[in-house]
């Protein structure tokens, strides 16, 4: 994965183990995407993508993620166009929020070592300029 600057698009180790100290393994979770894409893709000279647009790199990442996120027993719940912030810091405004369940939040860390996915994750860094990615707990129905 590509190495961002803010450490917002791109998790680290840091973040996994913060993350497992936090959370049990065995929650289940809903992960709050919020995603501020590039104008244009910013892929890693070497990777050899066409050129296009940051939304255009996330389609291409989300084509196999739904598909990892379904095969370790997740769904994705609502994913919608952000039109305007309401109460925030100024310049924190979002293109597009996703929320997405898995059965655990080990059934999330499974999926982000799929090596299909961890391929496809190239088009998530050259898609975002930035994100947040917050854990919640499901709700019980």
């Amino acid at each position: 994965m590509q190495q961002d600057d803010q450490g917002t698009v791109d998790p680290k180790g840091v973040d996994v183990r913060r993350l497992l100290a936090t959370v049990p393994a065995d929650t289940p979770v809903t992960m709050l995407n919020l995603l501020r894409f590039r104008a244009e893709a910013a892929y890693p000279p070497d990777a050899g993508h066409a050129p296009c647009s940051g939304r255009e790199a996330y389609a291409r990442y989300s084509t196999v993620a739904i598909e990892k996120v379904r095969a370790v027993g997740g769904e994705p719940v609502y994913v919608a166009d952000a039109l305007a912030r309401f109460i925030g810091p100024a310049g924190e405004d979002w293109d597009q929020v996703i929320l997405v369940r898995y059965p655990s939040l080990q059934a999330f860390l499974a999926m982000l070592a799929l090596p299909d996915y961890q391929a496809a994750a190239v088009h998530r860094s050259a898609a975002l300029a930035d994100s947040r990615l917050t854990v919640t707990r499901t709700p019980q129905t």
